[in-house]
């Protein structure tokens, strides 16, 4: 096994930075430690249920959790991911990385990876990799907010928008966007001089799906997520539209006088 230098379990979430160090060095860090160790091909870290077989313990006391259940390597000049394990693990954006499935490179700074373990505990593996600079950030304390970036919505859009997406406002747990056609028969009754159609509101919502998706958003072109297409791409629209506060519960106001959609 490759020697690093160890990290206590007390160190502290990767989340907040790392010391200056050599570009490329990989930090890995669980509950109950974990490891620092420099670039070079062919150097790997462990990760798993097994303390004293592993460079990081992961889910020491669950079952469920693979004895080796994954490992980060190093080649091609990039740190790779690999799972190793039973269960999947879950990258940034979702992501689920199988067993059989080829290593995924991890971006530098940081990136926090999940494995599901017993009564749906989340098992979690912090890795951040040293960029160019190899510096921590600075505080930031007085600086600004920067506001996220939001889309720019003609009146029509909005409206059919936050129809389409109104379970998404209303955080349902697991919500998924109108029908052309119950979108249609709200906006109708919102705006009957409008002329609203099942045909109209598809129009309208895939004219900002196009727009959104050449501003750089993926997962709004049938070529991206392939078929059964389904609600997906609606499903990925939506959620752009409410991590970028394009949309926002308020706006719910817009349907106080609708019943719910069936």
């Amino acid at each position: 096994m490759d020697v690093g230098r160890s990290l206590p379990a007390a160190y502290g979430s990767l989340a907040r930075g790392v010391p200056v160090s050599a570009v490329g060095t990989l930090f890995a860090l669980s509950l109950a430690g974990g490891i620092t160790l420099g670039p070079k091909e062919g150097r790997s870290i462990v990760f798993g249920r097994n303390r004293p077989e592993v460079h990081v313990c992961l889910g020491e006391d669950d079952p469920r959790v693979s004895r080796q259940h994954g490992t980060l390597s190093h080649r091609e000049g990039a740190w790779w991911i690999s799972n190793t394990g039973k269960l999947p693990i879950r990258l940034p954006g979702s992501r689920l990385l199988f067993g059989d499935e080829e290593p995924v490179p991890l971006t530098e700074g940081y990136t926090p990876l999940f494995v599901r373990g017993s009564h749906n505990r989340e098992h979690l593996l912090e890795a951040y990799v040293t960029g160019s600079t190899g510096v921590k950030p600075p505080p930031r304390h007085e600086e600004i907010t920067q506001p996220p970036r939001t889309w720019l919505l003609q009146a029509d859009e909005r409206v059919a928008l936050i129809v389409l997406g109104q379970r998404y406002l209303l955080h349902e747990l697991r919500p998924q966007p109108l029908s052309w056609r119950q979108a249609a028969a709200q906006l109708a009754l919102l705006h009957p001089e409008a002329g609203w159609t099942p045909k109209r509101v598809e129009h309208v919502v895939v004219a900002v799906r196009n727009r959104l998706s050449r501003g750089g958003v993926s997962g709004l072109t049938r070529e991206e997520v392939g078929e059964p297409v389904g609600n997906t791409l609606n499903d990925n629209l939506l959620k752009e539209l409410l991590l970028s506060t394009t949309l926002v519960p308020p706006d719910l106001v817009l349907l106080d006088d609708l019943a719910p959609a069936d």
